[in-house]
């Protein structure tokens, strides 16, 4: 019924407890999951882990603000896609909040690296028609005018993709609406603080909305500060239920099936 389209499975909080989690899902009607890479080093982990259940799946990427990685090249990333369970290139993007932080405040002008990685997996993406998994935080302004450069503008040729766990203003969801990609909300929609979250929550399309967990972090109230995992995601889909207006089914429904049209279908096309 419900979907998880954002997870980390892979990492040390959940990789040890994988039968209870499963179990936890099935006892909470989530039945998909996609389990996400955020580096090379972990991409055989995470296709393993898609490809050995039925339910789950994978993406292959380097997270924007992982360094002393290895970096991957477009093709290297497009050949990745191609292996069994892999549906996505990602998670990829910019984050300058991280980074900030943990280079005491200093500016940006040192992330050229970061911005590069982006432009690689948006090209890898394209070579393997599959959607992108977008990740930004404090750089939504170049995170658009990247994907504006590279040529993914809604249009034919264009890889697609979402902004997972959403938490820009309602102008960058509507720009990122309009270049064609989906928007996913995660636990924080759960936050009564979350006043922008919760606008973006109502304004964007039923086609165009995902939802997620991002686990282990991130869990929603009433779990909020505990360990997160996609047996928590009908939380989101129940707050989103009640802003819109409408039924937890009714968000179950259309948040999965467009899982399916984003990940599933481009993977079978």
């Amino acid at each position: 019924m419900f979907t998880d389209s954002h997870c980390h499975l892979t990492f040390p909080e959940l990789a040890s407890d994988l039968p209870a989690i499963r179990a936890a899902m099935q006892a909470a009607r989530v039945t998909r999951a996609l389990c996400i890479s955020t580096s090379m080093e972990e991409f055989p982990a995470v296709q393993a882990l898609a490809a050995a259940h039925d339910g789950f799946w994978a993406t292959v990427g380097v997270h924007p603000d992982n360094e002393g990685v290895r970096e991957p090249s477009a093709r290297e990333l497009a050949q990745a896609a191609a292996l069994p369970k892999v549906v996505a290139i990602g998670e990829t993007g910019l984050d300058y909040y991280q980074m900030q932080e943990r280079k005491g405040g200093r500016g940006i002008a040192d992330l050229t690296w970061q911005r590069e990685r982006f432009r690689t997996h948006i090209r890898a993406a394209r070579q393997a028609r599959v959607p992108l998994v977008i990740h930004t935080r404090a750089a939504a302004s170049d995170t658009l005018a990247i994907l504006r450069e590279e040529g993914e503008d809604g249009g034919t040729g264009s890889a697609s993709g979402v902004f997972h766990c959403f938490t820009e203003t309602a102008a960058v969801a509507r720009a990122a609406l309009d270049l064609g990609f989906y928007i996913s909300l995660s636990g924080i929609v759960t936050f009564k603080n979350a006043a922008g979250v919760h606008e973006v929550a109502r304004l964007a399309p039923e086609d165009r909305l995902l939802i997620e967990t991002d686990s282990p972090y991130l869990a929603p109230a009433p779990y909020r500060g505990k360990t997160n995992s996609p047996a928590y995601v009908p939380y989101v889909a129940a707050r989103i239920a009640e802003l819109r207006g409408v039924s937890v089914e009714r968000v179950a429904g259309f948040t999965s099936a467009n899982f399916t049209r984003l990940f599933l279908q481009a993977r079978e096309a």
